[in-house]
């Protein structure tokens, strides 16, 4: 099959999904420094470091005790390692504006999917070690940067060392919003416990069928209504994207979807599960960029890039489900 070019993003994409968004007030600061100032986030703090005694951070509930060294499907112990930290320009407009998404790059992942295209970082571990004392001062550096953001990567299975670090950096000065830069593979009881910590959620949504999340990301069957619960959650807890008067966001929720060949996301269910559950105005991202990558070519379903037909389809049933904030590639 030859090769088909896809579209670009453009400004008028970009223009029709800021149609009706919310405006934030000038007078704004992340919600992380009321739960410091009150000693919730203290309290959260020492909560989430018991979780590595046992470890239960995400579905797989392996109940290694990573304080001792011992490691789960992750591949991670209790110490934090970083792949990168850097001002990231090539993510969504509205967390990249003029200065880019400070972004950190956790090693390790929870989820293992064939495709990945991070694959030496999330699943060879390729990073170093680093104290939650540096990895606040690479929040610091980002922030001195001009950063509008801390985009947390791969967060997930490192999130009691991820506050720790927080809570240095706000020593240090740190006033910009925390993005939760997940894949979707939550528990409800981790994320709730994140509830007036992080301003910006961006999880992937990855799946609506069991059998495909099993076969493409490590036997991650329940990844359909795992994800759905916490995307929920995440919903509730910030509500729909918030502007500043830059464009850039301040709070809410945004959606990754990857679509994929042959349908394997299942983009026509994840565009109504949005629509009916979420709310039309809810803001999604759908992606074009699929490559096979890795593993990828060993599974035939997804073993090409995708088409200019399949993007373009995927679009149609974003349209047909009435969705109102949909930024595209």
């Amino acid at each position: 099959m030859a090769k088909e070019e896809l579209p670009l993003t453009t400004r008028r994409d970009f223009s029709a999904a800021l149609a009706g968004a919310v405006a934030m007030p000038r007078q704004w600061e992340p919600s992380y420094l009321a739960l410091e100032r009150s000693g919730e986030l203290a309290r959260r703090a020492r909560a989430l470091l018991e979780i590595y005694k046992e470890c239960r951070l995400c579905p797989r509930q392996c109940g290694v005790d990573r304080t001792k060294g011992q490691t789960g499907v992750c591949g991670s112990t209790s110490r934090l390692r970083v792949a990168s930290a850097h001002p990231h320009f090539g993510e969504e407009r509205p967390l990249v504006g003029r200065g880019g998404s400070g972004t950190i790059f956790f090693s390790h992942c929870n989820l293992l999917c064939v495709f990945c295209q991070n694959w030496e970082i999330n699943h060879r571990g390729d990073g170093s070690n680093v104290s939650a004392e540096e990895t606040a001062r690479m929040m610091i550096r980002l922030q001195d940067a001009g950063c509008h953001n801390i985009n947390l990567v791969t967060p997930t299975h490192c999130l009691p060392g991820i506050i720790q670090a927080l809570r240095a950096a706000i020593g240090m000065g740190l006033r910009l919003p925390l993005v939760y830069n997940c894949g979707g593979y939550e528990p409800v009881e981790v994320i709730r416990m994140l509830d007036g910590i992080v301003d910006i959620y961006l999880p992937d949504c990855k799946y609506m069928d069991s059998k495909v999340a099993a076969r493409l990301s490590h036997g991650a069957s329940d990844y359909p209504e795992v994800a759905q619960a916490a995307i929920a959650e995440m919903k509730r807890q910030v509500g729909d994207v918030v502007l500043d008067e830059r464009g850039v966001a301040r709070r809410g929720l945004l959606i990754r979807h990857l679509v994929l060949p042959n349908n394997m996301a299942g983009t026509d269910k994840f565009v109504q599960y949005v629509a009916t559950r979420l709310g039309r105005d809810t803001w999604v991202n759908i992606m074009a960029q699929y490559r096979p990558q890795h593993k990828a070519r060993n599974y035939p379903e997804i073993a090409r890039p995708i088409t200019r037909k399949e993007y373009e389809q995927a679009l149609a049933w974003a349209k047909e489900a009435g969705l109102t904030h949909v930024l595209t590639q």
